[in-house]
């Protein structure tokens, strides 16, 4: 049975009371310190002075705790009421939504893909997307096919330009470089190869291209995206 469908169990009198909330709490603010390593359940347990045995009748596994933190994340993304605005407002609200919560909790992104997350507020996210992509001009109301076409080239949008900057992110912490100071480094290399011709269609962006500020980057690339979804079928 999936963690979703099972109780939570009855609370018992002791000097550290648990729940699933407390743990995904205590998980989330591991990872948030310290990453998704820092995350087990012997280490949840520490954090809340608890035995690790006793986290067992909350979850069962490390994935099962995985799962509960990344629904705990999704709850925390405002949901437009159903009908609520036009289309691309809607799905606007929810991929800034997401990004927002991303960058809160750098560690989401990377549970992110593949299979459909099944906890309530990730499929609630997931039906509010729907509901707005269905609305679309470029999507037919009866044409499922193009419905999933849509939800996946914006979730490849809105995924992959959250994990690339924060793949930035980290790389300026861990070089101790920000991005401007990189490029100051780089820049001669790079001028050395544009100089003889190598590489036209880069040296056009990095010579005459300017900086951007990440969220104005991703609203403009999100931008482009609708456009081509409310181009009519």
């Amino acid at each position: 049975m999936l963690i979703w469908e099972r109780p939570e169990p009855a609370v018992r009198s002791s000097l550290s009371p648990l729940s699933r909330d407390r743990i995904v709490r205590a998980a989330i603010g591991l990872a948030d310190g310290h990453g998704l390593p820092a995350v087990s359940l012997r280490k949840v347990a520490a954090a809340l002075d608890a035995g690790p045995m006793r986290l067992y009748r909350y979850v069962d596994t490390k994935e099962e705790l995985l799962d509960l933190m990344v629904d705990a994340v999704y709850a925390e993304i405002p949901l437009p009421e159903p009908g609520e605005g036009d289309w691309e407002a809607c799905v606007r609200t929810l991929a800034h939504g997401l990004r927002g919560a991303a960058l809160r909790h750098e560690w989401f992104a990377d549970l992110l893909g593949g299979r459909p997350q099944l906890g309530p507020a990730a499929l609630g996210h997931l039906e509010a997307t729907l509901a707005a992509l269905r609305r679309a001009p470029g999507i037919g109301d009866d044409d499922p096919n193009a419905l999933m076409r849509a939800l996946q080239a914006v979730n490849g949008y809105v995924l992959g330009a959250v994990r690339h900057e924060i793949v930035e992110l980290r790389a300026e912490r861990e070089s101790g470089q920000t991005e401007r100071q990189w490029q100051a480094t780089s820049g001669s290399y790079l001028r050395r190869l544009f100089a003889v011709g190598q590489y036209p269609a880069l040296a056009h962006l990095v010579t005459r291209g300017t900086d951007q500020d990440p969220a104005a980057m991703f609203a403009a690339g999100l931008d482009v995206m609708l456009t081509g979804l409310a181009a009519p079928a």
